[in-house]
Order: structure tokens, then C-alpha cells, then sequence
């Protein structure tokens, strides 16, 4: 029996592989598309049984090549920017896949845990797992929203577990491979070491220079929650997967300029001495982003909590000094 985990080479797909693998799972189905092969470092430390193309699987799934043979699956694939214009594109890839893997494992009785996306709330103010909060901007957020829908829908009916995780702002190891759309520490950790410096966004929307605040989240945690459902099979539902906190811009780059002061013997420093220092500036907050940009995200946690989830999560400061310190260690 196998377990599957699409978007395997991705960020959280690749950190749910070495999860396994450290309870001692190797029956794993990797599915992913190396069209960007740079991908397959993520999985290079990690023991699995087979790969799979995202289209060959989805083929070979709806023939029916792989019933009778899969203990669950963690179905992370997905297109996640949200800048992406091709709505056919973004809406087959990322609904319709994931509509076909709810079918098969509702047919089988297996565990489908799926990435939802905060994204679904828009601009917010409140973000809790309720319809009438729901007012996706872009059509990444609406692929998300409409399956979240759907399962809705088809709740009372459900034959197996299922779970949507609501990601908030995940940061943390694996994600080198994304690019632009990789987290701001990622991005503050280079900059720092590349220009002795990070760049942030001017203030808008009533929020003072980098005081925007999100949620962020570490990978370390988010792992954590999915292998709970994998433990619990007997739990399903629409959770958000923040901390229950927000925190500034600013927060993370000083976790990040500190921590990297420490590893070389540095005194710390505060935001403030920071600025003077010109360590931390701020560059004019981009004209296109106006109107379309989250300032503020904080997850309700009520829900999970509800259900029985009960360990605490990493700050910004624990989470982010942990990763830098990883960073550090892979680029030596």
C-alpha cells in the first residue's frame, strides 16, 4: 500500500515526503511535473517508490491502474501564483485535478488531505472558515475557493476523510526553487548577505513602513498538522493553518539580520538601531499592488483547536532564526 503526495518536489509537498519518511513510511508515490528539473533537489534525501508526471497519474488514476493500493493521499500539486492570468489553465490544473482526486478517494475510503489556500478571504478583515468571509481577488483564489465548495457540498455524503488546510504565509527549508514566490525570509536572507542589507515596502493603507502584518507560519508546523490528520483519520473538515498571530514585516527581518549577526558574533540589534544603520530600508510601495495587497492576515485557529490540536506553534523569531540557520548550513 502507497501512500501519494502530489507536488512532491514542490515546497510543503517535498517536507510532507521527508515526514514520512521519518515515521518510517518509503511506500510513497511522488507525483509532480519536472518541466522546472531544478525541483528534484528537494527529494534527493527523501526514499520513495515511484514518480509520476501529473498527467500520467491523473490518467492513470481515473483508468483505475491504482485502486485496491493507496493508503491516502496529500495532494499539495498545485499552480500557486497568483499573478497567473490563463484562467482555463489555472482553473483544470488546480480545481478539476483536485475535484478527480476527491472522487477516487471517496471511491476507495482513503484519506485525501488537499492544500486550500488562505487566499480565499481576499482582503479579510476576518479570517475564519466560513462562507461569508470568503471573497477570493484573483482566479488562483477562486480554483481554491470553488473546491472548497464543492467538498461543502458533498459533506454529508463523504465516505473517507477529508481535509482542506488553509495555508497562510509558509516560510521555511525546501522553498529555494520558488523564485519570486518564495517567502521574504528566504528573500531578506539573501539580500542581507548579498547587499548587507533588506528592502522592504514603504507604508500603506494606514500601516507604517514594513509594519504590514501577516501570518506566518513555519514549514516545521505545518507538517506537523498534516501528519495529526494522518493519525486521526476519524477528523475532517476546512482548517486554517496559521498561528493565530500575525506579525510584522519588520519582524521577520530583524529575526533575519539577527540571526545572522549571532552566527558571526554580532550584537543584536533592535528595529530602530537597525534603520539607522540603513541595514533595514524601504523602497516606494509598488503602484500595481495597490488595492490587491493583503496588509493584514491572521488566522482564526478556533477550528483546528476545536478538534484537538493542541501543540504551539513557532514565532516569527524561533521560526525564522531555526531557518536561517538551515540556510546557512546548506550554503556551507
Amino acid at each position: 500500500m502507497y501512500y501519494v503526495v502530489t507536488g512532491a518536489a514542490g515546497f510543503i509537498g517535498s517536507n510532507l515526503v521527508k515526514a514520512l519518511n521519518e515515521r518510517g513510511e518509503t511506500n510513497i508515490i511522488v507525483v509532480d511535473n519536472f518541466k522546472k528539473a531544478d525541483k528534484f533537489k528537494n527529494l534527493v534525501d527523501c526514499e520513495v517508490a515511484d514518480y509520476f508526471d501529473k498527467e500520467e497519474f491523473l490518467q492513470k488514476m481515473n483508468s483505475g491502474a491504482f485502486n485496491g493500493i493507496l493508503r491516502g493521499v496529500l495532494h499539495q500539486g498545485a499552480c500557486s501564483d497568483t499573478m497567473e492570468t490563463d484562467g482555463r489553465y489555472m482553473m483544470a490544473n488546480n480545481y478539476r485535478y483536485t475535484l478527480d482526486m476527491l472522487n477516487h478517494c471517496q471511491r476507495e475510503k482513503i484519506p485525501l488531505l488537499y492544500a486550500s489556500s488562505a487566499s480565499v478571504y481576499g482582503m479579510g478583515p476576518v479570517f475564519k472558515e466560513s462562507r461569508e468571509h470568503e471573497s477570493p481577488l484573483n482566479v488562483y483564489a477562486y480554483s481554491k475557493f470553488l473546491f472548497d465548495q464543492v467538498m461543502r457540498r458533498r459533506w454529508a455524503n463523504r465516505s473517507g476523510q477529508v481535509v482542506g488546510l488553509r495555508y497562510f504565509n509558509v516560510y521555511g527549508q525546501r522553498e529555494q526553487h520558488k523564485g519570486r514566490m518564495a517567502s521574504v525570509a528566504f528573500h531578506f536572507f539573501n539580500q542581507y548577505r548579498a547587499e548587507g542589507y533588506v528592502k522592504l515596502f514603504e507604508g500603506c493603507e494606514g500601516y507604517g513602513h514594513g509594519e504590514q502584518l501577516r501570518d506566518f507560519v513555519s514549514i516545521e508546523d505545518v507538517v506537523k498538522v498534516n501528519m495529526f490528520f494522518l493519525e486521526h483519520p476519524d477528523k475532517s473538515g476546512i482548517f486554517n493553518l496559521g498561528t493565530g498571530k500575525a506579525q510584522s514585516f519588520n519582524d521577520v527581518a530583524v529575526a533575519v539580520i539577527n540571526t545572522l549577526r549571532e552566527e558571526k558574533g554580532e550584537a543584536a540589534l533592535s528595529h530602530e538601531q537597525m534603520i539607522q544603520q540603513q541595514l533595514v530600508r524601504y523602497i516606494p510601495f509598488p503602484d500595481a499592488l495597490r488595492g490587491k495587497y493583503q496588509s493584514f492576515t491572521q488566522a482564526d485557529m478556533g477550528a483546528l483547536r476545536a478538534i484537538g490540536y493542541q501543540q504551539d506553534f513557532l514565532t516569527v523569531e524561533q521560526g525564522t532564526a531555526r531557518y536561517v540557520k538551515h540556510l546557512l548550513r546548506t550554503a556551507a
